[in-house]
């Protein structure tokens, strides 16, 4: 597992000491994110402290990512896999996507962004891309990065019709970046809850790695295509994340941007499909869903019914606004990341051990 542990090394030295680089060279040019003052008609939480914080970190964890993998591989002398490539176009496709909206946010000082049309845009066409290439690119077994099966821990007996196929994965992508893009709202939040999801697709890409079925099909093995080659991409994503948090956790010194949480949230997404655990990842991603969900049942109570369900939206404002520290807020949310994730890699393990589906 050197290739692992190589890339890991090389994302976490990356974003480590890569992130101080970055934070003296946006101060120096004051290339801050505006602050949101109010959320319509609320006074958003007093986060007057964090003007001034440079964004636009996310920069960082893709370098981080792509040094890592890239690195791993040449130590080693093994060469990319197409499901690897793939994962990495959408990773670094959204993160142009987020750049463009922290450009905005910063240079013309709108705490938005991109407007909510242009931002789906950008990520549809990334996302329909990445799905048209995953079907492609077979292997000696006929393999591709994905298929057109709905997957839980492994591929179902659904299988999508190819325009079904583009829908579903537009609709993780987006909903998956969106997701890690909500829950960066406080100083560490989205950072820490990523590098656990991203850990896990490092076990999973490491188990199935393990047990592929080399000969025929039995229902203990795993009929994925690039396995260790994913692992090794969420192993350098993992790295990266932990080094970036160094600088991100409370008092925040640097933000991730759109930049990061695009990424992160395509690159989730993207190891869901190419390794065949598209609805595992509702539970491993727990803490994303939920969080997304609070802002779904917020705009929908206010349509319907002209009242709000929570104080402020997404959740963990609310919980600003009840008056919880950030840091409490943080650590329980991550406590909240990790029983998803151990939940998630619990299912996994149990549907191998029984040998077939749940």
């Amino acid at each position: 597992m050197k290739l692992i542990l190589v890339a890991t090394g090389i994302g976490l030295v990356i974003g480590l000491f890569g992130t101080p680089l970055l934070i003296r060279l946006l101060k120096a040019r004051g290339y801050a994110q505006a602050i949101r003052d109010s959320s319509d008609g609320y006074p958003a939480p007093a986060h007057e402290a964090k003007r001034g914080t440079p964004s636009m970190g996310g920069l960082v964890i893709v370098a981080g990512t792509l040094l890592g993998y890239v690195g791993g591989h040449v130590y080693t002398w093994r060469g990319p896999t197409a499901s690897g490539l793939c994962v990495l176009f959408l990773m670094t496709g959204l993160a142009a996507v987020g750049f463009a909206d922290d450009y905005i946010k910063i240079f013309k000082q709108r705490s938005t962004g991109l407007r909510a049309r242009t931002k789906l845009f950008g990520q549809a066409i990334v996302s329909l891309t990445f799905a048209v290439l995953v079907l492609h690119y077979p292997d000696n077994q006929g393999l591709s990065p994905a298929t057109q099966a709905v997957s839980f821990v492994r591929d179902s007996p659904v299988v999508l019709p190819v325009g079904l196929f583009l829908l579903w994965c537009y609709l993780m992508v987006a909903a998956a970046s969106n997701g890690v893009n909500l829950t960066d709202g406080l100083d560490g939040l989205a950072t820490g809850a990523s590098a656990m999801v991203c850990g896990a697709y490092v076990v999973i890409g490491v188990w199935q790695f393990r047990n592929a079925c080399a000969e025929g099909v039995a229902p203990h093995c795993y009929i994925t295509r690039d396995p260790l080659d994913l692992a090794v991409l969420a192993a350098a994503l993992t790295g990266a994340c932990f080094g970036f948090l160094w600088w991100n956790a409370s008092p925040a010194q640097i933000f991730m941007g759109d930049t990061g949480s695009l990424a992160l949230g395509g690159a989730i997404a993207g190891l869901a499909i190419t390794s065949r655990t598209e609805l595992l990842l509702i539970l491993l991603g727990g803490l994303f869903v939920v969080i997304t969900l609070s802002v779904v049942l917020q705009v929908a109570s206010f349509k319907l019914t002209g009242r709000r369900v929570f104080l402020m939206a997404p959740l963990q404002h609310h919980f600003e606004l009840r008056g919880w520290g950030e840091v409490t807020i943080v650590i329980r949310f991550w406590i909240i990341a990790g029983l998803c994730v151990g939940l998630g890699l619990g299912i996994f393990y149990a549907e191998w051990v029984s040998g077939g589906p749940l």
